[in-house]
């Protein structure tokens, strides 16, 4: 953890001499009757304006009056063996939160900004492919206040944000950033309670995300939430521990969308992810690199089966894109949306062939 203190503060002051009643300047000195250069060089340095607030000052300002605002919104979510982040999403007592922040549990304790003690709280709904879930208070405690959330086509590179969570443990923690991309489409590992979820049009942000701000609020200086920090990037030279600076979040909108889903109707009924509906693995070639997508399975009546796609046949290709496992098949899919027309390539009996296709919805 990153403990700073504010920068002291400097002022230069200047020692104001009288006399004979005069005010004369530290430079003149005091003379016993000043010369009518010294108070017309007083007179003037006195009419100077006051010096302007320091940028630094203004946006620690910013910065403050942020996380005064959104702050009591963020909450840490115990579990019987993890522990992560929640947004408070409305006055009801609901609270959106990653999947792999709820596991398999169904009941947690919510500590909130204004709580003495732990609150109770059970399981709505989880969504693991999109890695969100919303739990609910059992019981909502008086002055509970929901989060603002942004439109994330709003965001831009460059936005000044800030991750409010739980790191380690550590509730109610800060860390500062910008965002540094968007649009990423990022795969989760299995690793350490992950979904495995290919999730697209990702938020990266340098804004540290460490284990435990899963599920917390990243957010702008207007106070809005802009995305849910999910994960942060690994770097395989380094043992796959965190890579410094590159942390995404779930955008805002998918979380409003997904979210007003599972408190209307207890589960997702429109997620807005293209799927292709096969099961597949992976394939290699005779060099042992991944090669393709072999068709394991195709559900009946979905794009694969109308497209006529059949088991045993090998994916290679999609919308243009060259597929060589099922995560880079994933990948392109999240790219995509239900409903689009687009062409796959695959092979049969050695015999490469393709295919036009309308995804359907995962």
């Amino acid at each position: 953890m990153d403990v700073r203190t504010s920068p002291a503060r400097l002022r230069a002051t200047a020692a104001l001499a009288a006399c004979s009643g005069v005010l004369l300047s530290v430079l003149a000195g005091c003379s016993g009757s000043g010369s009518s250069g010294d108070r017309e060089t007083a007179t003037t340095r006195a009419a100077q304006p006051a010096a302007p607030a320091r940028q630094s000052d203004q946006l620690e300002s910013a910065y403050q009056k942020v996380i005064r605002t959104v702050l009591p919104s963020v909450v840490q979510i115990q579990g019987r063996t993890g522990l992560g982040s929640g947004v408070v999403y409305d006055d009801k007592g609901h609270i959106v939160t990653n999947a792999h922040v709820v596991g398999d549990e169904k009941a947690f304790r919510v500590t909130t900004a204004n709580s003495e003690q732990p609150l109770s709280a059970t399981l709505v709904y989880s969504y693991p492919e999109q890695d969100l879930a919303v739990v609910e208070l059992d019981k909502v405690p008086d002055g509970l206040k929901p989060a603002e959330f942004a439109d994330s086509s709003k965001v831009e590179v460059g936005d000044i944000v800030l991750a409010m969570g739980s790191p380690l443990g550590l509730a109610s923690s800060v860390t500062q950033g910008i965002v540094s991309a968007t649009g990423r489409t990022v795969t989760e590992g299995r690793a350490g309670g992950g979904t495995g979820a290919t999730i697209g049009n990702m938020v990266q942000t340098s804004a540290a995300i460490n284990p435990g701000n899963s599920g917390g609020a990243l957010v702008n200086l207007d106070g809005q939430v802009i995305g849910i920090p999910t994960l942060a990037a690994t770097d395989p030279d380094l043992g796959n521990s965190a890579a410094p600076g590159i942390g995404f979040a779930i955008p805002a909108s998918m979380v409003k969308t997904v979210a007003d889903q599972i408190i209307k109707s207890g589960k997702v009924t429109d997620s807005g992810r293209a799927a292709l509906g096969i099961t597949g693995r992976t394939v290699v070639d005779a060099d042992y690199q991944p090669a393709g997508v072999a068709v394991v399975e195709v559900t009946d009546g979905g794009a694969a089966d109308n497209a006529g796609l059949q088991p045993g046949d090998i994916i290679t290709g999609l919308g243009g894109a060259d597929i060589t496992t099922i995560t880079s098949l994933a990948e392109q899919l999240a790219g995509m949306a239900p409903g689009e027309k687009t062409t796959v390539t695959y092979t049969r009996g050695g015999e490469k062939r393709t295919a036009d296709v309308t995804l359907g919805e995962q």
